[in-house]
C-alpha cells in the first residue's frame, strides 16, 4: 500500500496566480491508512471542478477520497511566496495550516504563509 501512496504527489498545484485549492484525504479501501493532499488550480472555477479530477483519478488507484476543505493559494515564483487563505462556499475552510506544511515540504526553498482573510 506505501507504494500506490508514493504515487500520490502530496502537493499539485499551479505554477503561478491566485487560485482556488482544496485539501483532500485519500483513503486506502483495504485499509485505514491515509494521506491528506493538496490540489489547485486557476482552471477551476469552483472548488468542486478539482474534487471532480482528483477523486476518479484516486479511485483508478483504489482509493477513496473525501475533500476535508477548500480556500484559495496565491503562488509568486518569482518571490518563492505562497500565501494560503480564504475558504470553499461548498466544502468549508481548509485547515490552512495543515495546506501550508504539505506545501512548505513541496516548495522547501518558498515562504508559505496561511492567514484567516478571506481577502
Amino acid at each position: 500500500m506505501a507504494d500506490v501512496f508514493a504515487q500520490i504527489p502530496d502537493v499539485e498545484i499551479d505554477p503561478d496566480g491566485t487560485f482556488k485549492y482544496i485539501l483532500v484525504r485519500v483513503t486506502s479501501k483495504a485499509g485505514g491508512v491515509h494521506k491528506d493532499i493538496v490540489r489547485g488550480t486557476k482552471s477551476a472555477q469552483y472548488h468542486n471542478h478539482i474534487f471532480e479530477k482528483v477523486q476518479p483519478a484516486m479511485e483508478a488507484l483504489g482509493m477513496e477520497c473525501q475533500c476535508l476543505g477548500g480556500g484559495k493559494i496565491e503562488h509568486n515564483s518569482q518571490e518563492k511566496k505562497l500565501r494560503v487563505f480564504g475558504e470553499s462556499t461548498g466544502f468549508g475552510k481548509a485547515d490552512h495550516s495543515v495546506s501550508a506544511e504539505k506545501l512548505k515540504a513541496a516548495y522547501c526553498d518558498y515562504d508559505v504563509t496561511c492567514s484567516e482573510d478571506n481577502k
